[in-house]
């Protein structure tokens, strides 16, 4: 791919130039492998891409049906009323609304998360206020604490992300109901279930049955991601009639276009289908957390949305692996140093089949380990080689989190079966306080974010840091150990680390995969399709890539 095509990133609004654009500059030929956009690449089928060519001229040529129509079909497969669901030209169009029309003044959201959830009311003059999330906890969301910080701020709206974009972490649905009941007064929770799809932690892990009975609470379900047609933009969300009603009211009669009615009115015709692309994106996720996990000093955190977060060795820079991976592999990833909560030295990477991770794999050895002179990677006598946005990051890592890549090699060998693997995830940092999470300039912040109060111009909103009641403990940070060229071989087996303090544990048995989906109606279409195997050699903890805390103590609202 041509050398300039790299430019693109500092020439767009966007996280990402879009493919086409990619495309275009790549010259001849298909573009870049995609590990950027999380999309499900196993469905459309490749006879509905053709069922849909050869109805183009008639899908392009005339008016779709309206939106009232589409979400009809829609709700006939999501056994739910049409009053209760809303249907978007994408979840960002649905997002849009819901700040405009129901949040008055402040919104709460964990970070980093999907940016919309942060920018979108700081262009519309909210206070948003920002809950970091700890990278020495693997990322995870303490709910409780989440609702103590929503208290303390006088928050009005709170948002979850179940799973979280970009790390995915997950909580349990039990979780978020009681974290609906602890904040039942506030004026709206919003629980954003776009990659839920692909969570395989639980059998039925979707709040969309309590959105439907509460009145604060909206669910976000995406259509785009599960169904690998993110071009169509089509979302929905469920509430009760009287806040559902009340977006749909805003929207357009044909915000949605033909494309995205035939898709729909295909699906009930290829519910079998979409439930094997499911279950084929679960086994790829575990494959391709084992593969990453055998880079040395590479940390892939456990992840139940269709993506992994990792981060990359010490003295590796995001922006310098994404670029030189696009001109000289053709891959794309996704950097993730322009979300706030992260750094560059993070990259989400999307799951694909098993010949492109090889294909990454290979990439990323390259990159990283190569010839002295061009790896990202310094060599044991280079010191360490910060980049743009990763001193304060390295600052913050204790001796355990640096470790990684050893130690996990070295628990996946002692793992059955013929194929041992781990999804690891960072080891906790002893300590009883919270850990600064780096968001920008030169200093760690030291406690949750806050958007202050907008000024009379509403544009010049922006991010502040909220000092927490609790004051964070230093810790010693070593120097970061050296990497090595090439994969060292794989050491002794060692015992598998304690729990993380907080965490419930994990039940012993493995998890079968179950033939469920958020769409109940598409069940009796796969009824006949054999039921498959779990991965072997996996616990049921990595299976689940569970990271939150049981949630006790629940803060109550002031009198």
């Amino acid at each position: 791919m041509a050398g300039n095509a790299t430019s693109l990133f500092r020439g767009t609004a966007a996280h990402s130039p879009s493919m086409a654009a990619l495309t275009r500059e790549g010259g001849e030929g298909a573009g870049p492998i995609d590990f950027c956009i999380p999309c499900n690449p196993y469905f459309p089928t490749p006879a509905m891409f053709d069922e849909l060519a050869g109805r183009l001229r008639e899908i392009v040529t005339y008016y779709p049906s309206g939106a009232d129509t589409i979400t009809a079909e829609l709700c006939d497969l999501l056994q739910l009323p049409p009053s209760c669901v809303a249907m978007g030209n994408g979840s960002t169009e649905l997002i849009t609304w819901i700040d405009h029309l129901l949040v008055r003044e402040s919104l709460a959201v964990p970070v980093p998360t999907f940016g919309r959830w942060t920018d979108q009311p700081m262009e519309t003059g909210k206070r948003v206020d920002m809950f970091p999330l700890q990278e020495s906890s693997g990322f995870a969301l303490d709910l409780a604490q989440y609702a103590e910080f929503i208290r303390t701020r006088g928050t009005r709206v709170a948002v979850l992300c179940n799973p979280n974009n970009p790390d995915g972490g997950f909580l349990h649905r039990h979780a978020v109901v009681q974290f609906m009941d602890a904040l039942a007064d506030l004026d709206l929770i919003v629980v954003d279930e776009s990659f839920l799809e692909f969570a395989d932690a639980e059998s039925e892990p979707s709040v969309v049955q309590e959105a439907v009975m509460r009145p604060n609470v909206i669910v976000l379900r995406s259509l785009g991601k599960n169904f690998g047609l993110h071009g169509i933009r089509f979302g929905y969300l469920v509430a009760n009639p009287a806040l559902a009603g009340r977006v749909r009211s805003m929207l357009p009669k044909w915000n949605l276009n033909s494309f995205a009615e035939h898709v729909v009115f295909m699906l009930r015709e290829h519910g079998a289908e979409y439930l094997e692309s499911l279950h084929q994106v679960r086994r790829d996720r575990l494959d391709m957390s084992r593969r990453l996990s055998s880079l040395p000093g590479l940390t892939v955190y456990p992840s139940q949305g269709n993506f992994l977060f990792v981060r990359l060795p010490v003295g590796a820079e995001g922006t310098v692996v994404r670029d030189r991976l696009l001109t000289e592999h053709r891959i794309l990833v996704r950097e993730c140093g322009n979300k706030i909560g992260s750094s560059s030295r993070f990259l989400r990477l999307v799951v694909r089949p098993e010949v492109d991770v090889r294909r990454l794999v290979s990439g990323l050895e390259s990159v990283l380990y190569g010839s002295r002179r061009g790896a990202a990677v310094p060599g044991p006598a280079a010191g360490t080689g910060h980049g743009s946005g990763t001193a304060v990051v390295d600052r913050l890592m204790s001796q355990t989190n640096g470790a990684g890549a050893r130690g996990l090699a070295a628990q996946a060998a002692s793992l059955p079966g013929p194929a041992p693997a781990a999804v690891p995830g960072p080891a906790p940092v002893p300590g009883p306080g919270p850990l600064a999470v780096p968001v920008s300039g030169p200093e760690p912040l030291t406690g949750p974010m806050a958007v202050p109060e907008p000024s009379a111009a509403p544009s010049a909103a922006t991010a502040t840091a909220t000092a927490t009641a609790s004051a964070p403990m230093p810790y010693p940070v070593p120097a970061p150990a050296p990497v090595p060229l090439a994969p060292a071989p794989a050491p002794a087996p060692v015992p598998a680390p304690a729990a993380m303090p907080g965490l419930a544990p994990a039940a012993a048995a493995g998890l079968a995969p179950a033939a469920r989906t958020g769409m109940p109606g598409l069940a009796a279409a796969a009824a006949n399709r054999r039921a498959t195997g779990a991965a072997g050699g996996l616990t049921a903890a990595q299976v689940r890539g569970r990271t939150q805390p049981e949630p006790v103590g629940w803060p109550q609202a002031a009198p």
